[in-house]
């Protein structure tokens, strides 16, 4: 497959010196998420952003620090608006928010980089510990603050909700895996819109006091 084509570069007087970080990092997100980590060159990244690899070297030391980049300046926002809600919202109503902020990463180039970290821990251990501690840490907190506002306020059930978080992610990422990894070649394509409307439904459902689920 080939790489993602470089758009034509602006004139070099009509480029903002400013704008440079954020088109290299939308260029690196494209080229790891069509190669992978290992497999991707800064050489890439670079043709990809329009710009010459001594560039790129000015705002980024290595390959490590501008997938980093890549994680801070794609997932990490996501995660705040999330944990920003306005705290007038329901815990129900946050809950739904955070789904939909899901189907929303799914379907944009970022979807591709839980199968990139988890496909390569292995080899770059590193990598797997900056991932989990900015973005699965940083949403399954998200995700406990938000069940247990419900559980304290008698909307949802008495329930653990350091580990109901975990449940709450999980078929989430799962879906993003398999559309990467099976997407390609299952016949049937998976729908993330419905399964996202059928895991919030099952998820409201059981959160639910005893006395008030259907």
């Amino acid at each position: 497959m080939p790489l993602v084509p470089a758009q034509p570069p602006a004139a070099r007087w009509q480029r903002r010196k400013d704008a440079r970080p954020q088109e290299i990092v939308t260029a690196a997100l494209a080229v790891f998420g069509e190669r992978g980590y290992a497999a991707t060159r800064l050489d890439d990244v670079a043709r990809v952003a329009g710009v010459t690899k001594g560039t790129l070297y000015l705002y980024f030391p290595n390959k490590e620090e501008l997938f980093k980049a890549v994680i801070r300046d794609t997932l990490v926002p996501a995660l705040d608006r999330i944990a920003d809600a306005p705290a007038a919202a329901t815990a129900a109503e946050a809950i739904a928010r955070m789904v939909g902020a899901f189907q929303g990463l799914a379907a944009s180039p970022i979807a591709a980089i839980p199968k990139i970290v988890i496909g390569e821990s292995g080899n770059f251990p590193e990598l797997a510990r900056f991932y989990l501690d900015e973005v699965v840490g940083r949403g399954l907190d998200v995700i406990r603050k938000i069940l247990q506002r419900g559980v304290d306020s008698g909307e949802f059930r008495p329930l653990d909700a350091e580990h109901a978080a975990y449940c709450a992610v999980a078929p989430l990422v799962v879906a993003l895996l398999w559309t990467h990894a099976f997407g390609p070649v299952a016949a049937r394509p998976l729908d993330i819109g419905a399964l996202c409307r059928a895991h919030l439904d099952l998820m409201l459902t059981g959160l639910l006091p005893r006395e008030a689920a259907p």
